[in-house]
Formats: C-alpha cells, sequence, structure tokens
C-alpha cells in the first residue's frame, strides 16, 4: 500500500481537478462523491466542479459549453467562468489515470482532515462538541477512498474468471470438522465475511467464542478477543482451562502446572497468539474497536482473526430503535473483515421464542438487521435433556457459503468449558437415528 503523500502546491492541483471534472467523465464518475465544494478553495474551480457534478447526477454525462452556460446567473458568474477556463491553458492535456486519481484522493483527504480540526476546535470552543461524533468525523475523514476498478467484466474476462474459479479460497479451520464442512473449509482467511454465534442467555455463546479462538491460535494463528462482557483475566482463564485441561475452578490453586504448560505449549506453537482486550458494555463504537486493532497493527500485531463478544453490547451513534442501531453496529463491523482482511466471528442473543428449539433467524433479538447483514450465523440451543446429557446443539441459520440443513451435536466439557463436536449429525428426517444416538449418548456419559 502506497504512503501518502503531501500535496504542496494546492492551489495548481485543484486546477488540475477542475480541467479533469470538466473534459474526463471517468475522473469526474470517480471523484463525485468524495470531492465536496467545500474542499475547494478556487472559487472558479468550485463553480466548474458545482455545475459538472450536479449536470452529471441528473444526466450521467459531461454538459457541454452551451450547457453549462445555461446555469451561469449573472455576468460576474460569467467571467469567473472565463477566467478558470483560460487559467487551464497552461495545463497538460493528458495525465496518468491512476497517479492522478491517487492524488486527488490524497488532496481530499488532507482537505477532509483539515476541515474535521476546524470543526473540532469550533464545536469545542462553543461547548457543542460530542467526542463519538468528531471520533467519527476523523474516521470517515482518514479512510475516504477513491476505488479506480471497475469489477468484473464477466464475458470480457473470462480468462481471469476462470483462473480465479480454479483458487480455492483460503481458510482457516474453526477446528470442528462439521462447521468447515459447512463453510467450504472455514473461516476465509481474507476476511470480507461476518460469522456469528446466535443463542439464548446462559447456553453457551462466550464458550464457543473461547473455543473459536483456541482453536485458531492452534494453527499458529494470531487471534484478538475484545470482550465486552467479561474481565480479560476470565476469558484468558477459560481458555488456559481449555488448552491446559486443568479444571476452570482450579487454576488458582495449580498456577504452577498452569505456567508449566502453558510454557510447553508455546514451544510446540510458537506462532500462537491470543491476545485479550476488555470494553465495558456500551461504551465503545466500532470506531473505537477499529482504533484499537489500528493499534494493534502498529505495534506488528496483525490479526488472523477477531473475536468479538459481542456485537449488541457495542455502542451505535446512528439510528432511533434497537433494530436500526444493531444493524448500524452489525454492517459496520462487517466492513472491519474488509479494512483489516481477516475474518470477524461474534454472537447475539435470541428472543424468547426461540428457546428450547432449533431457532430461526425470526428468532435473532433487538434487529433483524443483524440477520439481513451476517454472512453466516450459527444457532446453539438446547433441547429437553440434552442439559443433563452434557450436549449442545448447534445448526445454521444462515449460511452464505454453503448447506445449512441438519442439526450437529456438540459435547461440552464444563470442567474445562472444552466444546467436542460428535460423530452424530441429525438430518431432517433422522428421527430414528436421532432417538439412536441419544441412547448412544446416555450410555456414554460418564
Amino acid at each position: 500500500m502506497k504512503k501518502d503523500r503531501e500535496i504542496t502546491d494546492q492551489p495548481l492541483f485543484e486546477k488540475i481537478i477542475g480541467l479533469n471534472v470538466l473534459t474526463s467523465e471517468y475522473y469526474t464518475s470517480v471523484v463525485l462523491e468524495a470531492l465536496k465544494p467545500e474542499y475547494i478553495d478556487n472559487p472558479g474551480v468550485r463553480l466548474v466542479t458545482n455545475i459538472v457534478f450536479d449536470f452529471y447526477k441528473r444526466r450521467g454525462s459531461l454538459p457541454n459549453t452551451s450547457e453549462i452556460k445555461l446555469y451561469l446567473k449573472d455576468d460576474v458568474e460569467r467571467n469567473l467562468l472565463k477566467d478558470t477556463i483560460l487559467s487551464f491553458k497552461g495545463l497538460d492535456s493528458k495525465y496518468n489515470t491512476e497517479e492522478l486519481i491517487y492524488n486527488t484522493e490524497v488532496f481530499i483527504k488532507q482537505r477532509a482532515i483539515y476541515n474535521a480540526v476546524k470543526k473540532t476546535v469550533d464545536d469545542y470552543s462553543n461547548g457543542s462538541a460530542n467526542p463519538n461524533d468528531t471520533l467519527k468525523l476523523f474516521d470517515q475523514a482518514c479512510n475516504i477512498s477513491l476505488v479506480d476498478n471497475l469489477g468484473l467484466d464477466l464475458f470480457n474476462q473470462i480468462d481471469k474468471f476462470a483462473e480465479d474459479v480454479s483458487k480455492s479460497d483460503e481458510c482457516i479451520s474453526t477446528g470442528w470438522k462439521w462447521l468447515d464442512t459447512k463453510l467450504n473449509g472455514g473461516f476465509l482467511s481474507k476476511g470480507r465475511a461476518l460469522y456469528v454465534f446466535s443463542g439464548q442467555t446462559n447456553v453457551g455463546k462466550s464458550i464457543f467464542l473461547g473455543n473459536i479462538a483456541a482453536n485458531i491460535a492452534a494453527q499458529g494463528k494470531t487471534v484478538v478477543v475484545i470482550s465486552l462482557e467479561m474481565p480479560e483475566t476470565v476469558y484468558g482463564k477459560r481458555i488456559s482451562s481449555k488448552i491446559t485441561k486443568i479444571p476452570v475452578n482450579e487454576l488458582s490453586n495449580r498456577t504452577s502446572e498452569l505456567k508449566e504448560t502453558l510454557n510447553a505449549y508455546k514451544e510446540q506453537n510458537p506462532n500462537a497468539r491470543i491476545i485479550f482486550k476488555e470494553f465495558p458494555p456500551k461504551s465503545v463504537t466500532v470506531g473505537h474497536i477499529k482504533a484499537f486493532i489500528k493499534k494493534l497493527i502498529n505495534k506488528g500485531i496483525k490479526p488472523d482473526a477477531v473475536v468479538l463478544d459481542y456485537l449488541n453490547l457495542i455502542a451505535s451513534t446512528e439510528g432511533d430503535n434497537s433494530y436500526e442501531k444493531v444493524k448500524d453496529i452489525t454492517e459496520q463491523t462487517r466492513a472491519l473483515s474488509y479494512v483489516f482482511e481477516c475474518p470477524f466471528i461474534s454472537a447475539t442473543q435470541l428472543n424468547r421464542s426461540g428457546i428450547n428449539k432449533e431457532p430461526d433467524l425470526d428468532n435473532i433479538s433487538e434487529s433483524m438487521g443483524l440477520g439481513y447483514t451476517a454472512d453466516v450465523i450459527i444457532s446453539i440451543f438446547r433441547e429437553d435433556g440434552d442439559d443433563q446429557l452434557g450436549i449442545l446443539r448447534t445448526s445454521m441459520m444462515k449460511n452464505r457459503f454453503g448447506d445449512k440443513s441438519g442439526v450437529q451435536l456438540m459435547r461440552i466439557e464444563y470442567l474445562t468449558l472444552t466444546l467436542s463436536e460428535e460423530t452424530d449429525h441429525f438430518g431432517d428426517d433422522a428421527e430414528t437415528t436421532k432417538a439412536e444416538n441419544v441412547l448412544s449418548l446416555l450410555s456414554n456419559k460418564q
């Protein structure tokens, strides 16, 4: 990734912008949404840009000279337009498109950040500053991007498409064969996906997330666990118990064994890394989480996966109700999987109607916007008697990457909070097999 340079001669570059807005439809289409009038100091270039942008938004093409003149209100604007166009005559007529768009992005970011600083100072001066609004303003300014990619032209890029199709997506194993099969290999290693475990209160969502974190780390990966529900040490104890097989309630009395076992694990898995970060619930936005991950990366810690416990406990500055707020949180979190190029794995609550049965998307609590946005939603539920058997049930509520039929059994070892998959897999019409499997579980129960 290229590091942004500074546009030192901004008056000259504004004229370059004005010339290309007038003459290049492609350039105009790329900069249209990001280049705001207040970013341009030159009144003539600002006039030209406003006219061209307004025309392009309405007609989808650049205006000719006569159409531009129809926009002019008086002699002042006519003279301003004339002087501005004359000032373009000393400029080069051709530019490297990629370099021009890159420099325009740098220019826009510089102006956006300057405006953000100015507005922040003004807001604090008059007592109307809001920290969340300020953070969002700077976040938007720093993440301006002019996309110079028209996507996939299927029929004119057949060879490239076939080559891409022949390559299997790189995945990180979930640690469970059944889930890897459902996800066509596991979590997408390059991100662009949000995976959510859903269940009722106290069914074991955090246990699933902790096991996922440990399973990924065991593959020599770096996992960041962001907790909005329990302290870092508590999360660390849970995952340490799974790794060391020391019961979680005995860790405090077996610290020597704990250290010895963790050190041995570290020697066997030198690249494994799990970082826990606790935030109070409803105290941080997705923007805060993004800033924290950037700090880790700046210190040389690039996550291979982010586990977030859990979505509904993130604060949102958008929306007037829970549906809008949770939808906004989910959309922003999924976007982070693009920004940091790694999978994000989280959890959400089910409502009361989803208790003690196989749930569907209608049972998601607070906002169906989460169901619409997440790529994969995996339900965790129990049926009568499952608690005594020490089993949990899982099913795919939504799956953009594969099959979502059937129910999978998971055995839970409560002493170490360890989940393991049963070989049994219940199909939709396998009631006889289901009964035999339950009897088998009963006979094998310790």
